[in-house]
C-alpha cells in the first residue's frame, strides 16, 4: 500500500472524513515524499491534518512547535479523543512531569509531541531529541518567526539551530494562516527550508460574512448586533483592558451572559472565563487580543471588533476564529475615527521598551504605521471588504465584488458632490496643509472647541460650510478625494492633509464629481445554512455537553457542531451509518456512537408518537 493511500485510510478511520479539503492532499503527499513544506492556509482549512496524518503514517516521532499552551492542550486533547497517542511539553508542567513525559516519549509512547519553542534548546529536551527517531518537525503559526510580522516571537529563532543539533535532519514543515509576501520570505530564510514545496490554498474564507458598521453610538451598535445573534457563541474584541471591563459590565447589565478576559486579570479568573466560554457555559467573551490565538473552539459564530485593530494581519487572524467548523459566521468591525488615534498611541508606546537598535526601530515603526494605514483603508472603504483583504495578502480575486459582505450588499445611490469637493479643497488650501483630517473635518462642520478658537480657524470662510453633511459623509468624501489625487495625506507620525495633483481642477469645478453613498445597509446575507431539525440538534448538543462534563473537556472536542449538524441531517440508524457522518472515525464510534444512536432513535420514536420533547 502506498503512503498516500495509507494517509487516506487515516483520514477516514481516525478522523472520520471521506475526502481531503482543497490543498490538503498535495501538502500531505509532499511531506510523505520527504520534502520540506511551507503551507499558507486560512483558518478552518484543516492545517493540522496536513501534519497529523503524515505523523501517523511515517515511522518515528513528529515534533510540533506551537506558540501557546492552550492551543497545544486542545489539540492533544482532540487527538486523544481520536485514539492518537500525543503529548505536550510546556510551562504548565512541572520539571518532574516533563522528565516523565520525555521518558515515555523516548520509549515510543507518543507519535506526536507538541512543544513550545523556548523548550527546544534546553539540555534535557536536546538530549531526548538527539536520541529519538524524529521524522518531522512542524512549525505551527510559522509567521511568529518574522520580526516584520505582527506576532514576532523570539523563541522561534531557536527552531533552526535546534534542527541543526539533530543527528539526522528531519523533514521540516511550516504552516501559517496569515503571512504577507515579506513574511513568507522570512519564514523560508529563518527556518532554512530546503527546496520546499510551497502551497498557498488562498486566504479566502467563503463561510465568513464581513461587515463594517461605521459611526453612531458604538455601544448601541454592539447591542443591536448581539440581539441579532442572540443564543450564538462569539467573541467581542476590545483595544484596551479598560474597554474590556466597561463593555463586559454593560453587556451583563443588559442581561447578556458574558465574561471578560485580559492579561491584567488574575490567572484563576482569566482561566475560569476561558473555560466558561470554551465549554459553552457562557456564550460571549469580551477580550483583548491576549485571548484567542491558542483557542481551538470550533463553534464560534461571530467575532466583533469593538475597536479597530492595528493591522489587517491581526484583524484577519482574530476574525478568522469565527466559523472554524466551516459553518456560516459573521465578522463585524465597529469603526470610529478615534480608533486610529488609539492605535497610533499603542504603536508608539510599544517601542518604548524595545531593545532594537535605533535604525531597526525606525523601520519597524514605519512598517507598523503603514499596516495601520492599510487597516484604516479597509475600515473606510466603500468597495468589497473581502477583495480588500485578499489584495492585501497578495491575491487577485476573480471578481471585485464577493456578494457576501456588507459593502457588496449595501444599497447604494449616487450624488453630485462637485460643490462640496470644491469647498473641501478650498478649506485645505486656506489651512495651508498644516492640519490633519480630523481638524479639517471639524472646521467644515463648524465645531467650536478651544483648539479651533486658539488657532483662529473659526474665522475661515470655510468654517461650518458643510455642517449639514455630517461627519461620516465628510470623512468619506475626503477619503475619496485622497484616492483620486485631489488631496494628499503626508507620511509620518501625524499625517497632514494637503492639496493633491488634481486640487485646482476640482476647485474650478472643471468636471462634475459623483460619489456613491449608502441609502440603506442590508443585514441579510446571500448564503444560508440548510434548514435542519433544531429540536434534534439541541438534544444531541445536550448529550454532547453531558459527555464533555463527565470527561472535563470542552464539548467541541467530543464532536464539533459541523459533525452534529451532519448527524441531524443523516440521522444514522446503525453503527455502519454512523461512520458516514463527517467527523466520526472508528475511535469516536466506539466511544460515543451508541449513545448518540440511542438518542436519535428515542427522538424518532417520540416524534412518531407526537410528543418529542425539547431540551
Amino acid at each position: 500500500m502506498s503512503q498516500l493511500q495509507s494517509a487516506r485510510d487515516v483520514l477516514a478511520n481516525v478522523f472520520g472524513y471521506d475526502a481531503f479539503r482543497p490543498g490538503q492532499e498535495s501538502v500531505i503527499a509532499a511531506i510523505l515524499a520527504g520534502r520540506d513544506v511551507l503551507a499558507v492556509m486560512p483558518t478552518g482549512a484543516g492545517k493540522s491534518l496536513c501534519y497529523q496524518i503524515p505523523a501517523l503514517v511515517l515511522p518515528g516521532i513528529t515534533l510540533v512547535v506551537s506558540p501557546l499552551i492552550s492551543l497545544m492542550q486542545d489539540q492533544v486533547g482532540a487527538l486523544i479523543q481520536n485514539g492518537v497517542r500525543a503529548a505536550y511539553i510546556n510551562s504548565s508542567l512541572s520539571e518532574r512531569q516533563i522528565s516523565l513525559a520525555l521518558y515515555h516519549a523516548s520509549r515510543g509512547a507518543y507519535r506526536i509531541i507538541y512543544v513550545v519553542p523556548e523548550r527546544l534548546m534546553t539540555l534535557h529536551f536536546l538530549q531526548f531529541a538527539r536520541q529519538a527517531p524524529i521524522a518531522q518537525v512542524v512549525v505551527d503559526e510559522a509567521h511568529c518567526v518574522s520580526q516584520w510580522g505582527q506576532d514576532f516571537r523570539p523563541g522561534y529563532l531557536q527552531i533552526e539551530p535546534f534542527i541543526r543539533e539533530l543527528p539526522a535532519r528531519p523533514r521540516v514543515s511550516a504552516f501559517t494562516a496569515t503571512a504577507t509576501l515579506d513574511v513568507r520570505k522570512d519564514i523560508l530564510r529563518l527556518l532554512a527550508l530546503q527546496n520546499p514545496f510551497e502551497a498557498t490554498t488562498g486566504f479566502d474564507r467563503p463561510n465568513l460574512y464581513f461587515e463594517v458598521r461605521r459611526g453612531g453610538d458604538r455601544d448601541a451598535q454592539l447591542m443591536r448586533f448581539l440581539q441579532e445573534h442572540r443564543g450564538q457563541s462569539g467573541i467581542v474584541y476590545c483595544g484596551t483592558r479598560k474597554g474590556v471591563e466597561e463593555v463586559t459590565r454593560m453587556l451583563v447589565d443588559e442581561g447578556i451572559s458574558a465574561v471578560g478576559y485580559h492579561a491584567g486579570m488574575g490567572d484563576e479568573v482569566r482561566q475560569q472565563a476561558q473555560d466558561d466560554f470554551v465549554s459553552d457555559r457562557v456564550p460571549v467573551i469580551v477580550a483583548t487580543n491576549a485571548f484567542g490565538m491558542g483557542i481551538d473552539k470550533s463553534n464560534v459564530s461571530f467575532v466583533v471588533h469593538y475597536n479597530m485593530p492595528k493591522d489587517l494581519e491581526s484583524y484577519y487572524q482574530e476574525a478568522g476564529r469565527a466559523g472554524r467548523d466551516g459553518e456560516e459566521a459573521v465578522c463585524c468591525l465597529l469603526y470610529q475615527p478615534s480608533d486610529v488615534r488609539l492605535n497610533t498611541f499603542l504603536i508608539e508606546h510599544s517601542m518604548e521598551d524595545n531593545q532594537l537598535e535605533a535604525q531597526t526601530k525606525r523601520v519597524v515603526l514605519e512598517r507598523a504605521r503603514e499596516r495601520l494605514r492599510q487597516m484604516t483603508f479597509y475600515a473606510t472603504t466603500k468597495g468589497c471588504l473581502r477583495t480588500k483583504i485578499l489584495q492585501y495578502f497578495g491575491e487577485t480575486p476573480q471578481n471585485t465584488r464577493c456578494g457576501h459582505c456588507s459593502a457588496c450588499l449595501a444599497v447604494r445611490g449616487e450624488r453630485d458632490v462637485t460643490r462640496q469637493a470644491g469647498q473641501i479643497v478650498s478649506c485645505v488650501l486656506a489651512m495651508q496643509g498644516r492640519y490633519g483630517k480630523g481638524t479639517v473635518v471639524s472646521v467644515l462642520l463648524g465645531k467650536r472647541d478651544a483648539r479651533i478658537h486658539e488657532r483662529k480657524l473659526d474665522r475661515l470662510s470655510a468654517f461650518g460650510c458643510l455642517r449639514d453633511e455630517g461627519e461620516g459623509n465628510l470623512r468619506a468624501m475626503i477619503e475619496e478625494l485622497i484616492a483620486d489625487d485631489v488631496l494628499e495625506l503626508t507620511q509620518g507620525e501625524y499625517p497632514l492633509l494637503k492639496a493633491g495633483a488634481r486640487a485646482m481642477e476640482t476647485l474650478r469645478g472643471d468636471e462634475p464629481i459623483h460619489m456613491a453613498f449608502e441609502v440603506q445597509e442590508t443585514t441579510g446575507r446571500t448564503r444560508r445554512q440548510p434548514v435542519i431539525d433544531k429540536v434534534l440538534f439541541a438534544r444531541l448538543s445536550a448529550l454532547r455537553r453531558e459527555i464533555a462534563e463527565e470527561q472535563h473537556v470542552p464539548p467541541f472536542i467530543i464532536l464539533t457542531n459541523a459533525t452534529l449538524r451532519d448527524m441531524v441531517v443523516k440521522q444514522p440508524a446503525s453503527r455502519r451509518e454512523m461512520l458516514r457522518v463527517a467527523g466520526i472515525g472508528e475511535n469516536k464510534l466506539e466511544r460515543y456512537g451508541d449513545a448518540f444512536l440511542r438518542e436519535i432513535k428515542r427522538y424518532q420514536a417520540e416524534r412518531e408518537n407526537g410528543h418529542a420533547r425539547k431540551v
